[in-house]
């Protein structure tokens, strides 16, 4: 997975990015705050930012709050990192929407933990936003499969939407994944049989 991160100082930003290739991360690295926010608009934006809050051009807590103001953007998962260690500064993080906070000098054992716990947010995010689209697919097939299908009163072909009139069973394989198993009623049964008598 890939992650982003935003960090000035050399030392810091090395030490960060060896913990985070370690942990089978892929880094993406920035020395100021702009260009991590050019990274987090593109379109194979990472799910994950590491951000310090004292950068060049844009502090990591306007990164945040840029962050929340753009409704594609929302799920991502912010993590502070800043020498900053009063509660006040914590609060002012957090609020500013950083969904975790770490204070330097950190320890690298608790980075990764804090770092796990975020991949496992994004994932559980993954996983439901597939969910949601699975059943926003399936409601969109129950409403077409509710409304009146018109079909014809001598072949019993059904018209799809493309004005192409095919049989019934081709109709509900195509658009509902029915498959119908071949038989007889009793009365067409009956029907079939007297025509051998």
């Amino acid at each position: 997975m890939k992650v982003l991160l935003a960090e000035d100082d050399f030392a810091s930003r090395e030490m960060l990015e060896t913990i985070l290739k370690r942990m089978g991360l892929e880094v993406v690295s920035c020395v100021d705050g702009a260009a991590a926010w050019e990274v987090l608009q593109a379109d194979n934006r990472p799910p994950l930012a590491v951000l310090d809050w004292r950068m060049p051009e844009v502090d990591g807590d306007e990164i945040c709050r840029r962050v929340r103001s753009v409704p594609a953007l929302r799920h991502l998962y912010l993590i502070l990192v800043t020498g900053l260690s009063q509660p006040e500064n914590i609060v002012a993080g957090l609020e500013a929407g950083a969904n975790d906070y770490l204070t330097k000098p950190f320890n690298p054992v608790e980075l990764e933990a804090r770092i796990r716990v975020g991949l496992r947010v994004v994932q559980l995010q993954e996983e439901l936003m597939a969910r949601i689209k699975e059943l926003e697919l399936a409601m969109w097939h129950v409403k077409r499969l509710q409304g009146l299908l018109p079909i014809c009163v001598m072949c019993k072909k059904v018209r799809n939407d493309d004005n192409y009139w095919q049989q019934v069973d081709a109709y509900f394989a195509e658009h509902a994944n029915v498959r119908f198993n071949r038989a007889l009623c009793p009365e067409c049964a009956a029907s079939e049989a007297r025509k051998f008598e």
